[in-house]
Formats: C-alpha cells, structure tokens, sequence
C-alpha cells in the first residue's frame, strides 16, 4: 500500500459559489459524456438502416467509443495527477466535439468509426477530471455522495438520450442530432475551462518517472485487484447493454415499438439517476453506522447480477419494474472510485480512477462487441431482429462472467484490508 503522503486536507466546507463553480461545469461535461454513451440505443434502428449494418458491424461502432476511452485512461490520469484537471478535461472536449462533427457529415461506416473514436477520446475525463477535483476540494467522507451527484448528472445525460432524442428524431436526422451535440460540447469545454478553479495542489508535481511509479504502485496493490474486476465487469456490463443492447433486446425479445422502447430506457435512466443519488448518500449514512462501504457496493451488485440474469432467460414481466431497477442497481459499481481512492493518496488519485476506469472500458468494449458476435450466431428472424436466443446466450455469458468475478472478490478477501 502505498504512503498516506498527502495533499493539503481538504476543509470540512465550501463556500457554496465556489461548490458550484467547481461541481455545476463538470456537471455538464459529464451530462455530454453519457448522452454520448447511451444515444446509440435509440439510434440504432436508424443507424442499421441508413447503413446497411449487421449487429457485430453495430457493437462495433458503438463499442469503438468504450476502446479510444478506455485506451487512454492511464496516460489521462498521470495528465490529470500532474496538470488541472480542468484544462485537461477542457482541451479533451474540443476533440470530441470534431468527432461529434465527423459522425455528423461522415459518408460511411470508416468516417463514423473514426469520430466515434474521437468522441469516445474526447469525453475521456469527463467523470475522471471531476472525481480528481473532488478528491482536492473535499472531506473523503463525502466523496461517495458528490461523486453520486455528478454520476447523476450523466444518468440525466442518458434520460436526454431516450425519449427526448426519439421526439428530435421526428423533425431531423441522426445526423442532425450530432451536430447539435459537436456545438454543446465546444461550449462545454469553453465553460469548464473559464469557470472551474484550479486547485493550488495541482502545481506542485513530481516527475514523469514518479508518476509512473505510481501507476505501478496501483496496478501492484492487493485490494485494487480484490474489488476491481468485479466492479468493471459489473459496470461494463451496464454500460454495453444500456449504451446499445438494451434497446434491441426490447425490440427483438419483448416486441416492443420504438415508442415504448424509448419509454422503458427513459424509465432505465431514471433508475440510473435514483441510483446514483440515493447510493452514494446511502453509503455514506450507512458508514457512519459502520456499514463498509464494500458491503453496500457488492450487495447491490449481485442483485445487478441478477436482474441480468433476468434479462438473459427472456423475462418480459414487469418490463418498467425490471429496467428501473436495472438502471438503479446498475449504478452500484460506481461506489468502486470512492473506495478505492480512498485506499490511497490524493496526491493518486486521479491514476488510481482512470486505472479502474481502464479496466471498466476494456470490460464495457468487450462486451458491447463481444454480445453483438454472440447474438449475430443466429439466424436473423423473419421480422428482420435478431434472434431471442442470441441475447440468452450473450447475456449469459455476461453474467457468468460476473459471478466468476464475484467469486474472485470472496477467495481473494483475505488479508486484504479494507478502507474505512
């Protein structure tokens, strides 16, 4: 483990102008992130058509978002530990506004590929930036509740991304749709570099070959490989199958039309929000009563197991009680940043984020492809969906996955010491 070397303690309050400077920016870069995340969940069908896509193609193109995230995220949180964070997010955006613009005006499936990587590039620090400016700025025991209020604002983010998109997709396109985005974004990165402080602790750095020592450092820590594959595993399942396959399991296994498909991932996002509130707040309420944060975390994400499980053996019953609760106990394997940051410096913490945050977009990549080459080994059906014992075999797969994870969690406890 490493040294409890430490940054300035972070005072118990702030000055809520300066709370809101700090949280309200970010806020909506994060909105932005996730909006991007999910949107291909509703656009799909579009997207299918226009470009004559089968569903690894589709993974494929969606899931190129998750690998230029997650490829970037060790170097992003040695920029974030050693620069503001800010201006790093800042200067990122700029990028996923050009990909925004590309996937707008692209002509086919290798223009869209590449501004989706951009995308995907650009929108990188979006929650990491953050959760390292929150480490700086406040007490650790309320970070699981402010890292809860920014998660929110992508969960809002992802509500943007169902009905509201499905209701612009009446009056324009696609590619209407992501030009308004491209614009967003550059506003965003011009707000959050001009408004956001920067904290006196980020001028004081180390060099490269510290910062990489320190990556090291993480990657050889005990408890990071107790609790990480678990919770990226856990999280990158919620993000494959909300970012797309959601969507089309709706579709294809419940039989349900655009409309209502729109209405239950609307209701999913609403979870997701629920979740990322009352979650964070609950665990910290809960680690007063000295419940570990761990426990709430792991709990939560085996009932997150079992409602994939669910969605594996075909459940329809229940749809809007099923994909509400998909959506809140999806979240639970955010508590993950918290915990682990906690477990080490602040001077770390943006690396040990975006090192979590590496293994969660490998998982999520994996995944989103990886379930679109397992449904795409049966036949079309005679509507033209896929078939419903592909996303059985796709889903199950995912959840044994899980469980093999969760496993690992219990045999690899002991010894580990657990933060408080």
């Amino acid at each position: 483990m490493p040294s409890p070397a430490h940054s300035p303690t972070p005072p118990q309050t702030l000055p809520l102008a300066l709370l809101l400077r700090i949280f309200l920016p970010f806020a909506a870069g994060y909105f932005l992130s996730y909006a991007y995340r999910t949107i291909n969940a509703v656009l799909a069908p579009h997207l299918a058509a226009d470009l004559n896509l089968d569903a690894t193609a589709l993974g494929l193109l969606t899931g190129v978002y998750l690998l230029a995230f997650g490829a970037f995220q060790l170097p992003l949180g040695v920029l974030l530990d050693r620069y503001s964070p800010p201006k790093v997010e800042a200067i990122l955006l700029l990028l996923a506004a050009a990909g925004a613009g590309l996937f707008a005006i692209g002509d086919g499936l290798g223009d869209l590929t590449v501004g989706r990587a951009l995308i995907g590039l650009g929108v990188s620090a979006c929650l990491m930036a953050s959760l390292k400016t929150f480490v700086l700025w406040l007490p650790p025991l309320r970070l699981p509740a402010v890292n809860g209020w920014v998660l929110a604002a992508g969960g809002l983010g992802a509500l943007a991304a169902t009905a509201p998109v499905a209701a612009a997709l009446q009056w324009t396109s696609w590619r209407g749709v992501f030009a308004g985005l491209a614009g967003l974004t550059a506003a965003a990165a011009i707000a959050i570099f001009l408004i956001v402080p920067e904290h006196p602790a980020t001028r004081h750095r180390s060099d490269w070959p510290a910062q990489w020592r320190g990556v090291a450092a993480i990657f050889s820590n005990r408890l990071f490989w107790r609790l990480a594959p678990l919770g990226a595993l856990a999280l990158g399942a919620h993000l494959a199958i909300q970012g797309l396959w959601a969507g089309l399991w709706l579709k294809d296994v419940a039989g349900y039309n655009q409309t209502l498909i729109a209405h239950y991932l609307f209701w999913a996002a609403a979870g997701m929000i629920a979740g990322f509130l009352s979650l964070g707040t609950l665990t910290y309420r809960l680690n007063r009563l000295e419940v570990p944060p761990m426990a709430v975390a792991v709990v939560s994400m085996v009932i997150f197991i079992g409602i994939q499980a669910a969605l594996a053996a075909g459940y329809t019953g229940t749809p809007l009680l099923l994909w509400i609760a998909f959506g809140f106990f999806g979240t639970a394997s955010t508590l993950s940043y918290a915990i682990l940051s906690q477990a080490f410096p602040p001077g770390l913490a943006g690396r040990v984020n975006t090192a979590f945050n590496l293994l969660v977009f490998i998982a999520a990549f994996v995944m989103q492809w990886g379930l679109g080459a397992v449904i795409g080994l049966w036949p079309r059906t005679a509507a033209g969906g896929y078939a419903p014992v592909g996303y059985s075999a796709g889903l199950g797969l995912a959840v044994a996955l899980q469980i093999t994870a969760l496993v690992w969690f219990w045999c690899a406890g002991a010894g580990s010491r657990q933060p408080d």
